[in-house]
């Protein structure tokens, strides 16, 4: 300590201890008239004279009075005042001092105590504590050996440590330990060595307590909710607050919401039934999915009767733990001290409860933590039960598409069949069809209905099933997109007449649909299509090429333009993909990423090529519903077909019906059904004579079943008559309607084809 400057020392009593030269000079008394006594006393004698200042006397501000070490004791340096500033760094210092709400103590060079100042009230302290020499790991009420590391880092190295948060051996059941904001700042005299040094300590344990729940309520609210599945919500909750939160954190869902039941109100009682949806910081592992009654008389059940969290000390040598299986197991797989239980509720409607554990690596639990706990729930609960509706819907559409889908499309005799059905996450309404007509043709379909879940399932569904309905009615491809669009249109008008508040008016309804007409005998395919992306075809030779099929608009659009259709030759062994517009790009594309795997069809089985696609599609991360349907063409042996052309006349009959008679002796087919295909050959060809125009042809096709067809010029359709008793004529296709398993006219750009169909029967000769 230099003295150039010091006018006086005093010691902590306010006695005058040295007084200098400057001192003598200013007051005007000797050092030896000054040392022992009070400078207050001393000043108030010397200055005062009748309550009035005597000239020359130092006035306020005029002594600036700081503290000093010396020989391990305060001291207080009295010095002249040079100017404003010091007066004020002076004023800074007696505020800090005594006003400041924070514990201040000052060490010396040892840390040792030279003084303590303690907010009134904030900061509980002993006097052994605060006493004079105290040393460091005594006063300071943290991790001493830590935090005196710290302390002598800074007297070495000068430089201050500040806002250092550590815990406190101060414990409430309130708040926990507490937590306090530890300031270091050095000690040093004019010249830069190091006297000591200053703590300011304050306790931040609310602060801190605010922004912890703050910062966990962000990060489970980040966490969950972007999955649906309800096991996943549940693990992400879990997860979010292990180990921020807790050491150990399960969660418990009422099994009968889980399984799609309106979840029960409290209270409830203890026979319900509670599966453990997720468990995270526990080793090893337990099972997740486990399902075990609600034990009676535990905190638990007291939980999900009131929804009130309850905190627990775990009292490993208590009784209910050895009558709650569940958690004694976790409470035996790690130490445990202490838990809180916060139920998973909606209003009153309970969909489970949440346990967090913390054992011997964290504080216990405290109050406080029971509303970070219930906030944490209430969050949570909104995404479980999301997570829950959301999985009950899946369930119900999934059922629905089920039901609604073909399953596995079945080979047809003269068409090989495969299908790619990669499902989106909340379905939709993506579906394919193979549909036998007469003629041994078959019609290939896909269709995509916009939107996902439920609505677009059951929309699926009913324009699947008018797709059947008018495919008996052997329509062409473009005539029946036609009246799928207005079975389009009217659904949709359907349900632009719900009432506003109904959700299901706001739902979208655009649907596409492509149907391809495959001719085995012809070797012809006809298509049409309505919105879907152009088919493409893969010859036996393994050149392929996007069929040029003219687009038409999407099923129920403004735009009331036709559907045109396309007529393509398919070579035996060729292979049509039909795809909806979510393959268009990568697969159905000629420049398409996939598109070589579609093109390297071969011989290889439609299977190994649908498998080899899928998988090269998913593995770009593409998701959401998919569909490509594979269709490998068969020629229909020619010796299973007979053409005859007949005359215009009356003789056509005779001569109709003795071809057919032939024919199906070589087939081999029995005499009912050759008896039975006379009667139906003879009434056609009879009819066409009567009402039609010529050229007239008879064909016999046998596939599965045996279709007899008889073709003419004219284009009018005919119609079965109810033939009175007396009527001799008109009973002609009423035997035909009741002879054959159906029949139908189909149009062709030529005039029409009236044909029947019947069962074979047995064949003697394959």
């Amino acid at each position: 300590m230099t003295h150039d400057d010091v006018l006086l020392l005093l010691d902590e009593e306010g006695r005058i201890t040295r007084w200098e030269h400057s001192a003598e000079e200013l007051f005007g008394w000797t050092a030896a008239e000054a040392v022992g006594r009070s400078a207050e006393a001393l000043i108030r004698s010397l200055c005062t004279n009748g309550g009035k200042p005597l000239e020359g006397c130092p006035g306020p501000g005029a002594l600036l009075i700081k503290p000093a070490l010396q020989d391990h004791s305060l001291v207080w340096r009295v010095l002249a005042a040079e100017d404003d500033a010091t007066v004020q760094d002076a004023a800074v210092l007696r505020t800090l001092v005594t006003r400041a709400p924070m514990a201040l103590r000052v060490f010396d060079d040892q840390l040792h105590v030279v003084r303590v100042s303690l907010p009134a009230g904030r900061l509980r302290d002993t006097p052994a504590r605060s006493s004079p020499g105290a040393p460091f790991s005594e006063v300071c009420g943290f991790a001493a050996d830590e935090e005196a590391a710290v302390a002598r880092g800074v007297l070495e190295s000068g430089k201050p440590v500040v806002n250092r948060l550590v815990q406190s051996a101060e414990r409430s059941a309130k708040l926990g330990r507490h937590v306090l904001s530890a300031s270091y700042l050095p000690i040093e005299d004019l010249s830069g060595t190091g006297l000591g040094l200053v703590t300011l300590t304050a306790d931040v344990t609310e602060r801190e307590r605010a922004l912890g729940s703050q910062a966990l309520l962000e990060r489970v609210r980040t966490q969950m909710g972007h999955r649906l599945s309800l096991i996943d919500v549940c693990q992400e909750l879990a997860q979010a607050v292990v180990p921020v939160f807790a050491d150990i954190a399960a969660v418990e869902l009422v099994d009968s919401a889980v399984r799609g039941e309106v979840p029960p109100a409290a209270p409830v009682g203890p026979g319900v039934l509670l599966r453990r949806a997720a468990v995270h910081g526990l080793r090893p592992a337990v099972q997740v999915g486990a399902v075990h009654p609600l034990p009676a008389g535990t905190p638990f059940s007291h939980v999900l009767s009131d929804l009130q969290p309850r905190l627990v000390q775990v009292d490993t040598g208590g009784t209910w733990p050895a009558d709650d299986p569940a958690r004694a197991d976790i409470i035996e797989k790690s130490t445990v001290h202490s838990l809180i239980v916060a139920p998973l509720a909606i209003g009153d409607e309970i969909l489970g409860m949440v346990s967090f554990y913390r054992h011997t690596l964290q504080e216990p639990f405290a109050q406080d933590d029971l509303a970070v706990a219930s906030a944490v729930c209430a969050h949570a609960a909104l995404c479980v039960d999301r997570a829950r509706v959301y999985m009950n819907e899946w369930i119900i559409m999934s059922t629905v598409q089920r039901k609604i889908l073909p399953g596995e499309l079945a080979d047809q005799p003269t068409v090989e069949l495969s299908c790619l059905y990669v499902p989106g996450e909340e379905g939709g309404g993506a579906w394919s069809d193979a549909i036998a007509l007469p003629g041994a043709r078959t019609a290939l379909v896909v269709g995509d209905v916009a939107g996902e879940g439920i609505p677009a399932a059951i929309t699926m569904g009913l324009l699947r099933t008018a797709v059947h309905t008018l495919a008996a009615l052997d329509l062409q491809p473009d005539e029946l997109l036609a009246r799928l669009s207005d079975t389009t249109a009217r659904l949709l008008a359907g349900r632009a007449a719900l009432p506003p508040m109904d959700p299901l008016i706001h739902e979208p309804l655009t649907a596409d649909c492509a149907i391809a007409i495959y001719d085995p005998v012809e070797l012809t395919c006809t298509i049409a299509r309505a919105g879907l992306p152009e088919p493409v075809l893969i010859l036996p030779d393994g050149t392929s090429s996007t069929l040029p099929v003219p687009p038409g608009p999407p099923l129920a659009a403004v735009d009331t333009a036709p559907f045109p259709a396309a007529t393509v030759s398919l070579p035996e062994g060729s292979t049509l993909a039909m795809g909806t517009t979510a393959l268009a790009e990568e697969v159905m594309a000629p420049t398409g990423v996939l598109r070589p795997l579609l093109d390297d069809v071969g011989d290889n089985p439609l299977s190994d090529v649908r498998d080899g696609i899928a998988h090269a599609y998913t593995r770009r991360g593409r998701t959401g519903e998919t569909l490509l349907l594979l269709a490998r063409t068969r020629m229909l042996p020619a010796e299973r077909v007979m053409t005859c052309g007949l005359p215009a006349g009356p003789e056509a009959a005779p001569i109709a019906r003795r071809a057919a008679r032939r024919q199906l002796e070589v087939w081999g087919l029995d005499d009912e059904t050759a008896f039975t295909n006379e009667l139906v050959v003879s009434e056609l060809v009879g009819n066409a004579t009567r009402y039609g125009a010529p050229p007239l042809q008879l064909r016999l096709i046998l596939d599965q079943m045996l279709t007899c067809e008889v073709s003419d010029a004219a284009p009018a359709a005919p119609h079965v008559k109810h033939a009175r008793t007396i009527d001799e004529s008109g009973r002609g296709l009423f035997i035909i309607a009741s002879l054959a398993k159906q029949w139908g006219t189909r149009y062709t750009p030529e005039g029409k084809i009236v044909w029947a169909e019947q069962s074979t029967g047995s064949m003697e000769t394959s």
